[in-house]
């Protein structure tokens, strides 16, 4: 209900805006204005594409699988969406309690790829279907250092649970207390992970699933209007999730970076109140504002590298990030038996 109630407002709003700001760095990135037209400076375009999307007409091939082309959104965005329901939102509010919260979510999120695989074989088009299997082979592919990132995390703090590895981040030194500084060499981890959470939101350098120079556009080619609406909610909310994630794993969760220095208490008054409204809002603001940052970062990404080939994309994954992801894990073993 938490989940619910709280992440898919904010995960509606968050993609309007997304949307734009995407729009705005890239044009940044590249010299140029982005939407200036609807509203002040192009703040209303995103509302402007809701409408249009909402207006278009739900157009269905007569040659396609009606039944797998219709549920296949659907069952992309309830994967995505599922994964919400683990997250801690701060110290006195969170999702569902799970002792094995991150093995929920991997299991869930994973579930994206029976969606995507409806969607391509639905479409009954060749191009949807390249997309698809492209997309099954790179998430599939990616999931393993993904989570090998992961365990590393796991093993130092002996827990599955999401909050737990938040609590145990919390302390009067502010960044000093987060896992990747405590231990250093999660550093590596970390980069493995976020180069995996771009594969499995289908992000540039990855986004070969989608591919439009030469699958027009992968496997949600044959959608439009609300259907293709609802792929993109699970993109960016795939670029959400995964971030708030990094977040919790690495960079303190909801805990204030800021540290207690003498008598300047500056992480007591960035926290609030143990039990009270004021820590809820402090560590809401602490969680959303580290993972804008990591989201940023992502579109910086995506407008800068080009796209990299398929087979450049499977040598990445299972020549590099896999066996530097098993190192990785017995360093992690070897610093937590011995260190």
């Amino acid at each position: 209900m938490i989940a619910f109630l709280i992440y898919l407002p904010f995960l509606l709003v968050f993609v309007i805006f997304a949307v734009y700001a995407e729009r705005k760095v890239s044009a940044f990135m590249q010299d140029r204005l982005g939407p200036m037209v609807v509203g002040k400076y192009g703040i209303l375009q995103s509302f402007a594409d809701v409408l249009k999307m909402m207006q278009k007409e739900d157009i269905i091939a007569l040659a396609a699988d009606r039944k797998l082309f219709v549920i296949a959104p659907l069952v992309i965005f309830v994967s995505v969406f599922t994964g919400f329901a683990v997250l801690p939102l701060t110290v006195n509010i969170q999702g569902s309690a799970a002792e094995t919260g991150i093995y929920f979510l991997l299991a869930v999120i994973s579930l994206d790829v029976i969606g995507i695989l409806m969607a391509g074989w639905g479409s009954n088009s060749k191009f949807s279907l390249f997309g698809a299997m492209r997309s099954v082979a790179q998430i599939v592919s990616y999931e393993i250092p993904l989570g090998l990132s992961i365990l590393c995390v796991i093993m130092l703090t002996q827990t599955l649970s999401l909050q737990e590895i938040s609590f145990q981040q919390v302390g009067t030194l502010g960044f000093i207390n987060w896992n990747i500084i405590q231990y250093p060499f999660l550093f590596i981890p970390f980069v493995i992970y976020f180069i995996a959470s771009l594969a499995e939101s289908n992000r540039t350098p990855f986004d070969l699933p989608e591919a439009e120079s030469e699958l027009i556009g992968g496997f949600h080619t044959e959608y439009s209007g609300f259907r293709w609406a609802v792929i993109m909610l699970s993109e960016y909310g795939m670029m959400l999730l995964v971030s708030l994630i990094a977040v919790i794993l690495f960079f303190g969760s909801w805990n204030t970076p800021l540290p207690n220095v003498g008598p300047v208490l500056l992480g007591d008054w960035t926290s609030g109140t143990a039990g009270e409204l004021s820590s809820d809002l402090w560590g809401t603001f602490w969680l959303l504002s580290k993972a804008m940052l990591m989201i940023f970062l992502q579109m910086w990404v995506r407008w800068t590298y080009p796209r990299i080939r398929v087979d450049q994309m499977m040598s990445l994954s299972w020549k590099y990030l896999t066996p530097i992801g098993l190192f990785m894990v017995f360093v992690s073993g070897f610093w937590k038996i011995w260190m």
